[in-house]
């Protein structure tokens, strides 16, 4: 077990899974912090400054999309999105607004556990990655690694950290096809075709910000960015 003491913060309104989560966190060796609705899960965030946020999607008061969207305002954090909507665009708006990850009840504790930890390794490996002072251009794409910035045809594109770390992935090697398994190990830090959906709603989100046609799909293969 490892006992890192980072800092999370449980956002949920269901007494029983916050309590379950706020255990099983704090057995692993997490200071954790639990909040019932938006308004209170705001005023923690801002006096504990946490390095992740598990938020529910659904709250009384301010909904779990509008919470996320303030906090990533000011200073951004891994947010793990919990939901148990369904419907793809639910997901999309969660992703849309700064969420890392998502997951859906009802969920294991271990996935839970390990979505963690891999959404704070990530935020680790962009620091270290950062430092790079590195131009990527690919087709009328532009990726400035430095300030983790993105730009089409000289317009800046606003993406999300896992929308510029899994665009990153795909620019390293233009036209190179990349296996859903693949982009989940390097980007979630985790594997397994459950979480395939995973991938499809992040590439739906690019093409979104970036074109339909940035990066194309191999059928039964997975993903690669067009070279023009």
């Amino acid at each position: 077990m490892t006992s890192d003491r980072r800092r999370i913060l449980v956002v949920e309104d269901d007494g029983t899974i916050a309590n379950a989560v706020q255990s099983r966190l704090a057995a692993e060796g997490f200071e954790v912090r639990v909040a019932g609705d938006g308004e209170t899960a705001l005023r923690e965030y801002a006096a504990h400054q946490p390095d992740l946020v598990v938020l529910d999607r659904l709250l009384p008061g301010l909904d779990g999309v509008e919470v996320c969207r303030r906090i990533q305002a000011g200073r951004p954090v891994p947010v793990l999105m919990l939901t148990a909507l369904g419907e793809e665009t639910d997901l999309l708006v969660g992703l849309g607004v700064g969420a890392d990850d998502y997951m859906t009840k009802p969920f294991s504790m271990r996935e839970l556990v390990a979505r963690v930890r891999a959404l704070l390794r990530r935020v680790e490996r962009a620091s270290r990655l950062a430092a790079e002072d590195t131009v990527i251009r690919v087709g009328e794409v532009e990726i400035d690694t430095a300030e983790r910035r993105v730009f089409v045809r000289g317009a800046e594109a606003h993406l999300t950290r896992t929308e510029y770390d899994l665009l990153r992935r795909l620019a390293e090697r233009p036209g190179l096809v990349y296996e859903r398994e693949r982009l989940l190990i390097d980007i979630w830090g985790f594997s397994g075709a459950a979480a395939y959906r995973t991938v499809d709603s992040h590439i739906r989100a690019l093409r979104r910000k970036l074109g339909p046609d940035v990066v194309r799909t191999v059928h039964g293969v997975g993903y690669a960015l067009a070279r023009d």
